[in-house]
């Protein structure tokens, strides 16, 4: 089932109060917090949310290692807590004014939870290692490394807070800035959103997979091929709104919860061809929702679709078991199991390269999470 009663809008919110604050006992003594925090990449597509990013179905994704946000959070004390939130973004080394806007509304969000933020200036010194806005999450791994950095604030100010309370806060509010973000601070697999068949799993924060894995799935590695290393045309955030009164919607959602609960036996027993499956098929379901969206878009670009057909021929021609996956722009993720690692890398640096811009890609693999630096 995937239609949300009003029922669950109302144990979101009293779930939330539980990350309200106490008072703060202790005075910052730190100036700055660090975190690298990775991307994600979801195998169960999230597209479509209501209210303040609570997904409309739930979504499961690989944490990934060397794709990676690295945040300095530099505060100083200020004077006048009565005024706007005072925040400079430094990315890659240059001021980004246009980023400032982004931070604002995310504080705005945080704020009844992590009243402080309005008590301090702030510099978010950030970097990436990989094509911001591209089809790679770098908004999940940007919001989840200032998340970790604030709730290191917290914790100072606050002493006594448990490790599960730090985590589940933290990924709480990375959510509320990127709503992937909440499944970039733990791995190798994480959850977000209510599912009936996985404990613990939540609308408001990411929950580290609880269930037995495969040895097939451990060390799964992904190479990302930068097709198109441009902005995107269309936000995210503009796709997730256009879910509103899609007339395939209420399908979409059902998909995605069956295909979820098919998953847990899956990764259980070790079935490649089952997940290989599972996952293309999500992949290209979520650009159909953008194909049949009014006004209607497309991230795929045309190598986007000749990487695929050459990954299906490959594996027709081999049987060595690796797949696609796409999230929200014109890059292939290539998924596969670590003991194929130098075929595949073979095949991309020959047969694949060619359609990416520049020739670049990324070989990556699954991660155990964020760092503190």
């Amino acid at each position: 089932m995937c239609k949300k009663p009003l029922r669950s809008f109302y144990i979101c919110a009293m779930t939330s109060t539980k990350f309200l604050p106490a008072d703060y006992t202790q005075n910052l003594s730190s100036t700055s917090f660090s975190y690298a925090s990775p991307s994600n990449i979801a195998l169960i597509k999230y597209w479509g949310k209501q209210g303040i990013q609570i997904p409309k179905n739930p979504s499961i994704s690989f944490t990934l290692d060397t794709c990676r946000t690295t945040t300095t959070l530099h505060f100083e004390k200020r004077d006048n807590h009565k005024e706007d939130f005072e925040v400079k973004v430094i990315l890659d080394g240059k001021h980004k004014p246009g980023f400032e806007a982004k931070i604002h509304q995310f504080f705005s969000r945080i704020l009844q939870y992590m009243p402080f933020v309005k008590e301090y200036k702030f510099i978010v010194e950030t970097t990436n290692s990989f094509p911001h806005s591209s089809g790679i999450a770098s908004s999940a791994s940007g919001f989840s490394a200032i998340a970790l950095c604030l709730m290191e604030m917290e914790r100072e100010m606050q002493p006594g807070l448990t490790d599960t309370y730090f985590t589940q806060k933290a990924s709480f509010i990375a959510r509320l800035g990127s709503g992937s973000g909440c499944r970039s601070l733990e791995g190798p697999l994480v959850v977000w959103g209510e599912h009936s068949e996985i404990e613990g799993s939540s609308d408001i924060y990411g929950v580290s997979y609880p269930y037995e894995v495969h040895e097939n799935f451990k060390d799964f590695q992904d190479a990302i091929l930068l097709v198109d290393q441009g902005e995107k045309q269309v936000s995210s955030t503009v796709g997730h709104n256009l879910m509103h009164n899609h007339p395939y919607a209420e399908s979409r959602f059902n998909q995605a919860h069956e295909n979820l609960a098919k998953l847990i036996p899956i990764l259980k027993n070790g079935d490649l061809d089952s997940f290989i499956h599972i996952v293309e098929s999500e992949a290209l379901t979520l650009h159909a929702m953008m194909l049949t969206s009014s006004p209607y878009f497309i991230l795929m670009k045309p190598n986007t679709l000749k990487i695929i057909e050459e990954i299906w021929e490959y594996r027709r021609e081999t049987g060595i078991p690796l797949c696609f996956t796409l999230d929200a722009g014109a890059n292939v993720h290539v998924l596969f199991p670590k003991n194929y690692k130098n075929e595949v890398q073979d095949f991309i640096k020959s047969s694949l390269s060619e359609y990416c811009q520049n020739n670049r890609y990324i070989f990556d693999s699954v991660g155990t999470g964020a760092i503190k630096l």
